[in-house]
């Protein structure tokens, strides 16, 4: 598999006129990724990526060829399939019917708050956190309000505990699969290496939010800002269907099984795997896809190009180069460790590690890796913006009534992601 992150294909060097286009293009892009768009225009990050591809492409920067090579095929495909295969056990009603059997044991609150770690986590470290909050959020409201819970110190818990369980897998959220591909990390190697700090971190998870200064709030009176609705979540989850989740089951549960104990190409082996389940007499094949989440694909795909771009004048590597020369190497772990954290918290964890893995290929790719994997995966707790699971939770509870701004994801979320943080740092420094 070719790294096209890094490399593509030798091209003629760019004129004045050319550089000055891309870095334009280049900053605008991430000032996109750090707003969440660009102010006064109605785009958010993946139109901000896809016209910032479109820019290169047509200033005549990049052909349209060069342009198609720049893009990581295999890690599309991968996103792709996960995609599929976490739509098949989302219209089974599978996410709904775990979170919904958990609520409706006679649990305490701190006791619940466990259950809902235990379930979310998994689930995600094999279906994608993204798709889990989406599945999960409306559900979790809706139970906590039923039990009078207050609602947000569950529901920054479950975005923490997703962001936290996905990293325990390479399929577990979009930047682990593309480190996953580019570098080649065996499954089972980033496994042992991220399981023991995952298991930890939850724990400390739990530990924060039951125990700690804020376990009061679990019990606090809860008024939503208005009323309950149906839409949109709610009412798009079906109810559930055994079979239906069997079948994704099985088909997931092989794919792991080809991960870990085969040496097939991890993007055929998903992609054959979405095909098994696009052949279905029960859910219509548009009906699947429509829960695919395109606009996540096209700013992979606008930042694979827009990259690429920027990589060839040469700035990025004369930044590393400058860098090196006094002693901070890109793929040392303490730089490595600080550059990962604090990017993936100003243009989020997924344009964080598309601008790093560049710098840490070769001797040592594999743990550096590694480590970016987990570290990109943390820092998303610590700022609402860092991860688009944590977006996701705030955006459906504002949709019952829950309002989750920053300053309250920070008060129950950061302590956790500098705990969680300080596990890795541990185990690499």
């Amino acid at each position: 598999m070719s790294s096209t992150v890094a490399t593509v294909a030798v091209a003629s060097p760019l004129s004045w006129a050319q550089e000055g286009v891309v870095i334009a293009v280049f900053t605008l892009v991430y000032l996109g990724m750090f707003l969440g768009g660009l102010p006064k225009l109605k785009l958010d990050r993946a139109g901000v990526a896809l016209l910032g591809a479109i820019a290169v492409i047509g200033s005549g920067v990049m052909d349209v060829d060069t342009a198609a090579r720049a893009i990581d095929l295999p890690t599309i495909l991968l996103l792709f399939s996960f995609m599929v295969m976490s739509a098949q056990m989302r219209l089974g009603g599978f996410y709904s019917a775990c979170v919904r059997w958990v609520g409706a044991k006679p649990l305490s609150p701190s006791a619940f708050m466990a259950a809902l770690i235990g379930v979310a986590a998994p689930l995600s470290a094999v279906f994608s956190n993204d798709v889990i909050c989406l599945a999960m959020t409306p559900v979790v409201a809706r139970i906590c309000l039923a039990r009078g819970l207050h609602p947000v110190p569950y529901l920054v818990g479950l975005a923490c505990a997703a962001n936290i369980g996905s990293a325990a897998t390479l399929m577990g959220n979009p930047q682990n699969m593309l480190i996953g591909s580019v570098l080649q990390i065996p499954f089972t190697r980033h496994a042992q290496v991220a399981v023991g700090p995952v298991l930890l971190s939850l724990g400390v998870l739990w530990l924060w939010l039951a125990h700690g200064p804020q376990r009061h709030e679990l019990r606090a009176a809860f008024t939503p800002a208005a009323p309950l609705t149906d839409e949109p979540g709610w009412r798009h989850d079906p109810p559930f269907d055994r079979l239906q989740t069997l079948k994704g089951g099985l088909v997931a549960g092989s794919v792991l099984a080809c991960f870990l104990w085969t040496s097939w190409p991890h993007d055929v082996v998903a992609l054959v795997a979405a095909g098994v389940l696009l052949l279905s007499r029960r859910f219509h094949s548009s009906h699947v896809m429509g829960f695919v989440d395109w606009e996540l694909l096209v700013m992979f795909m606008g930042l694979f190009v827009v990259n690429h771009a920027f990589e060839r004048t040469g700035l990025a590597a004369q930044a590393v180069a400058a860098l090196a020369a006094h002693g901070v190497r890109l793929s040392d772990t303490g730089p490595l460790f600080v550059a990962a954290l604090g990017l993936s918290n100003i243009v989020g964890n997924v344009p964080a590690v598309m601008l790093l893995l560049p710098h840490i290929q070769g001797p040592g790719g594999t743990e550096a890796g590694l480590l970016l994997a987990l570290v990109s995966t943390y820092a998303g707790n610590l700022l609402l913006v860092g991860s688009v699971a944590n977006l996701i939770v705030a955006d459906l509870a504002a949709e019952q009534g829950i309002r989750i701004d920053w300053k309250t994801h920070a008060r129950f979320a950061a302590p956790v992601a500098g705990l969680t943080l300080g596990i890795v740092a541990v185990g690499f420094l």
